[in-house]
């Protein structure tokens, strides 16, 4: 492609996990299974917190918001290998492509905020149990969502703004499966010297390392707390109550570090994408599943919830007759 075509560009072609057509449709298969199963699990959560007044507490508030941010992550980075699939269309405009990063960045800040929010939460419960549900009222729950929503898409306004004056283009063919801001930088050719600086301090250090170190600080007292407990059992119950959280927090933060706390000049794309793939259709996968397996008071929504349909249906069955 030469110079004058890379100016005008106005398409991306998303080359994907391979060009195989038989390892296309079975990439498509994981990927819609993987896709709907996740889909499932966090839509179920979220509803159980809907409908279950057991699980109107903040943890379960928190986990919500958790569930939605999985759910947009997972269909905002596994959709283009469904849809290009079916229809045989592999391209992006370079408008959609600028809106996708953003929207991902976005997600990804929102969603290590909202785990900062529920490690205080957790530090509340475990560190001032007397006074948590004077604490971590309603109002409060409410505006820290709110703050973990509006500065997560606040911070990457700017790096939006950024790739939005990216005129130039070495290729039009990118070597991923979705619009990833790592991907976009290597192939433009403008100077983005700017969008790696903010990255690196707005989406490295502000996004990722402020709500890490959150966390960190609230289960340092959590651990303190715990330990300075007498009995084996209480100690046992009250990380029980943190365990959940703390293993999401692990498996998201680690995915991170290996997607992007490298220099971007020594990524190489083909590698990586299969790496992102994973974390992409596993992270927001794992977590309905370290809930739901975890955690008794989910399990206990889940049959509460059966037992209401099987009781609704027996009803209904009864007043036909």
């Amino acid at each position: 492609m030469d110079s004058k075509n890379i100016s005008t560009m106005s398409y991306f072609i998303i080359t994907g996990i391979s060009d195989n057509p038989l390892w296309q449709f079975l990439v498509f298969l994981l990927v819609l299974l993987i896709y709907l199963t996740t889909l499932g699990g966090n839509l179920t959560i979220f509803l159980l917190v809907c409908l279950d007044l057991h699980l109107h507490t903040p943890m379960y508030f928190f986990l919500a918001n958790l569930s939605i941010l999985d759910i947009s992550c997972s269909t905002i980075t596994l959709h283009k290998i469904l849809t290009s699939f079916l229809s045989g269309d592999n391209t992006i405009s370079v408008l959609e492509c600028h809106v996708q990063i953003f929207v991902f960045l976005s997600l990804t800040c929102d969603e290590l905020l909202v785990l900062a929010a529920m490690g205080y939460d957790r530090y509340v419960a475990i560190c001032n149990p007397l006074h948590y549900h004077l604490v971590m009222n309603f109002q409060l729950c409410a505006l820290l969502a709110s703050l973990c929503w509006f500065f997560g898409f606040l911070e990457n306004f700017p790096t939006f703004m950024g790739i939005l004056t990216l005129t130039c283009y070495k290729t039009n063919e990118m070597d991923h499966f979705f619009c990833d801001i790592v991907p976009v930088l290597k192939l433009s050719c403008s100077d983005t010297s700017f969008i790696q600086l903010y990255f690196l301090v707005i989406g490295v250090i502000v996004s990722g390392l402020t709500p890490f170190v959150l966390t960190f600080i609230s289960y340092v007292f959590i651990i303190s707390t715990i330990l300075s407990i007498r009995s084996s059992s209480g100690r046992r119950k009250a990380f029980y109550t943190c365990s959940s959280h703390l293993a999401v927090v692990l498996c998201f933060y680690v995915s991170l570090v290996f997607q992007y706390l490298r220099p971007t000049s020594s990524i190489n794309l083909s590698s990586n994408k299969y790496f992102f793939f994973f974390n992409a259709a596993a992270v927001p996968l794992l977590n309905p599943l370290i809930y739901s397996l975890k955690n008794k008071d989910v399990k206990d929504a889940v049959r509460r919830m059966k037992l209401a349909i099987v009781s609704a249906n027996t009803q209904g069955h009864s007043g036909e007759k």
